[in-house]
């Protein structure tokens, strides 16, 4: 079966308005198929089908719903490679970044299958009363999902298994860009034992209409959403009317700080995964990467020379490292900030020319000396250059990597764990690599402070996100 129309209440529905919008193949360009585009009537069919699982799912024990999850991760490592070819055909990633991302996509599966049944309370007693305080954890209710192109399995398994094992019913939106990541998975659902209804699929080319419509429905409780401060902030406002709890993961701009004590074999390496994974079309890349001015130059030789050894081309080749970004805009924009750091002063070691043909190719490419007015310092690259200014001074530079709106996560390379560790006690971000260049893991709580985000997912508080506490006051 082809899975390309609207997934709502069990059933493959081809929208009310029999509307659907073309997805394509960023690596040429072509037309992979269509796809059903939801209404606001289809969105109301959803709440609706979400609302009449509820009470059914909330009510099972959490072993129960522990043994739905862990079936899912079973099913869907025995078929990883038939999603990261999926992955690959909508997104355009390479296959060791596509196998990649549907292996942390399931383990979110089994992570929260364990989590479903320690949604641990508390009994006390209150010292001044006397009285007993009980204190548990309830399903919120319907949760919204909204989640980006960059990741069209991960962060759609990142919100379905929390507000599952939680309790809670789902409907996603996923991007128009990448939709059939997610419709694929829900025939393994239904295998793993999802009842009707309890997940529910809207892919729309009306995107704010039928969000709007979700989130105005005083039975949604929840709202989570991946992608842009920008678009975040847009829904907080909507979120405020219902008051909704938000789960807000929103953008980035980290800073990669190589001390002048760093391995330098051991931070290139780290940078070339801080800053290359998934093509640098990520909250998490490496955005400034700043180097102690004694090593920049031996830095940026042994970086250069790793990223002109990548090799480029269609993610279906399995020599190739590098695909193609999403789609002309983006590449359009990361082309930009080269040719506009260049115009400052930069230099250009390697890349920085777009390529010939079909398909939104952009080769690796490494800046050195990028002037602090460039734009690429004070928005994020979302591609695959790496930016480099050098330091002298560490308070300065911690100064540097503090100077920004967003606090979603930092790297910090350095032989000296003491100060290691004390440099990233003093970086404002929620999350921190230290001689690191990856830090998404499903057991820890992903997410940031400032305006990238509220809320976290994975670890313990993913699924927390997804119930309210209730507390009873009583005397026995």
């Amino acid at each position: 079966m082809n899975y390309t129309d609207l997934y709502i209440d069990g059933v493959w529905k081809s929208g009310t308005e029999n509307k659907r919008f073309d997805v394509i193949n960023p690596a040429d360009e072509t037309v992979i198929t269509s796809v059903a585009s939801a209404s606001v009537d289809d969105a109301k069919a959803a709440i609706n089908a979400a609302q009449n699982a509820f009470a059914d799912w909330a009510g099972r024990t959490p072993r129960e719903r522990s043994i739905v999850l862990r079936k899912a991760f079973d099913l869907m490592m025995e078929r990883l490679d038939d999603f990261a070819k999926l992955i690959i055909l909508e997104n355009g990633k390479a296959y060791p970044d596509a196998i990649g991302e549907a292996t942390y996509a399931a383990e979110f599966f089994r992570w929260f299958s364990e989590e479903a049944v320690r949604s641990d309370g508390m009994i006390t007693h209150a010292p001044a009363s006397g009285a007993r305080i009980v204190v548990q954890h309830k399903p919120a209710g319907i949760a919204v999902l909204i989640t980006p192109w960059n990741y069209p399995a991960a962060m759609g398994t990142r919100k379905i298994a929390p507000a599952l094992a939680a309790g809670c019913p789902v409907i996603i939106k996923p991007a128009s860009e990448t939709p059939l990541t997610m419709l694929a998975l829900m025939p393994l659902l239904e295998e793993a034992g999802v009842p009707k209804g309890l997940v529910n699929v809207l892919p729309s080319s009306q995107s704010s209409a039928i969000v709007d419509t979700m989130l105005s429905d005083s039975r949604v409780r929840v709202v989570s959403f991946t992608g842009s401060t920008e678009v975040g902030r847009k829904l907080l406002h909507s979120a405020a009317d219902q008051v909704l709890k938000p789960a807000m993961e929103l953008g980035g701009n980290a800073p990669l700080l190589v001390l002048e004590d760093a391995n330098i074999d051991t931070a290139v390496q780290g940078t070339m995964l801080a800053k290359m994974r998934n093509l640098g079309e990520a909250c998490t890349a490496a955005n400034r990467i700043y180097v102690h001015k004694n090593i920049v130059d031996e830095f940026t030789k042994k970086l250069t020379l790793e990223m002109k050894n990548l090799k480029v081309g269609n993610g279906f080749d399995p020599d190739v490292q590098i695909g193609p970004l999403i789609n002309e805009n983006t590449r359009n924009k990361v082309a930009g900030f080269v040719v506009d750091a260049i115009s400052k002063g930069a230099i250009l070691h390697t890349g920085g020319k777009v390529p010939e043909g079909k398909g939104y190719y952009y080769p690796p490419t490494v800046l050195s000396d990028v002037p602090k007015n460039s734009n690429c310092v004070h928005d994020e690259i979302f591609g695959p250059v790496a930016a480099i200014q050098t330091f002298e001074n560490l308070e300065a530079v911690i100064k540097d990597a503090n100077d920004t709106e967003y606090g979603l996560v930092a790297y910090v390379f350095t032989e000296n764990m003491k100060l290691g560790m004390s440099v990233c006690e003093r970086l404002e971000y929620g999350m921190v690599g230290l001689n690191r260049g990856l830090v998404s893991d499903p057991a820890a709580p992903f997410g940031g402070c400032k305006q990238s985000g509220l809320g976290r997912e994975g670890g313990h508080e993913g699924m927390l996100e997804f119930t309210e506490t209730q507390y009873i006051s009583a005397e026995w």
